[in-house]
């Protein structure tokens, strides 16, 4: 296998991974939901937020194959999807119309996205791209949560499944340009090299 096929199929296997993982963003709302109940007052957008972003912040570093670092993208996705919770649930008055489902969406992927943007790691080309992508991908998961018909007027915490899978691919392939993973794989070998040299 040369280079460009192995290339190749370490990105492959890396993004099937990571999307694979998309199951985290519905374990997270129900685990909030269980919790919070409904998102209908301040306290359960900040609580079920904060619950949500500490399960969807574990579960995109254990699929992102050694490129996001636990100790900061865990923290910055709950302290993000928290506070990003708040704010779009406060200001579409914690309606769920499509519109407002899109409004509150892209706002909390606004405020997520800065937050976890700063928890990339060094070598991450281009961070505030992820920042700016996380908005349109926050209100597309609720457009596409919305028009599979599910019952969103139960204000949940995270957008379901349906559209938990479009974005987690999205952003699967929006992470292989900012952090190539085989660059994750480079650094990771350099301080063993370094160590036996």
């Amino acid at each position: 296998m040369n280079r460009i096929q192995e290339s190749r199929t370490t990105f492959l296997r890396s993004w099937l991974f990571w999307t694979a993982g998309f199951l985290a963003l519905p374990l997270a709302g129900f685990a909030g939901s269980a919790v919070v109940g409904r998102v209908d007052g301040p306290l359960a957008a900040l609580a079920g937020g904060a619950i949500a972003g500490l399960i969807i912040g574990a579960g995109q570093t254990h699929t992102s194959s050694h490129r996001l670092q636990a100790l900061k993208w865990i923290p910055a996705t709950a302290i993000g999807m928290s506070a990003g919770l708040f704010l779009g649930a406060v200001a579409v008055n914690y309606r769920t119309s499509l519109t407002d489902l899109a409004l509150m969406g892209a706002i909390n992927g606004l405020v997520l996205g800065s937050a976890q943007a700063l928890a990339l790691p060094r070598r991450a080309h281009r961070r505030w791209v992820w920042a700016a992508a996380m908005p349109a991908l926050w209100a597309l998961g609720w457009t596409v949560t919305t028009l599979f018909m599910i019952q969103v007027g139960q204000q949940f915490i995270v957008f379901g499944a349906s559209g938990a899978l479009v974005v987690t691919a999205i952003a699967g392939l929006l992470l292989q340009v900012l952090i190539p993973v085989g660059s994750a794989m480079k650094q990771r070998r350099g301080p063993a090299a370094a160590a036996t040299a």
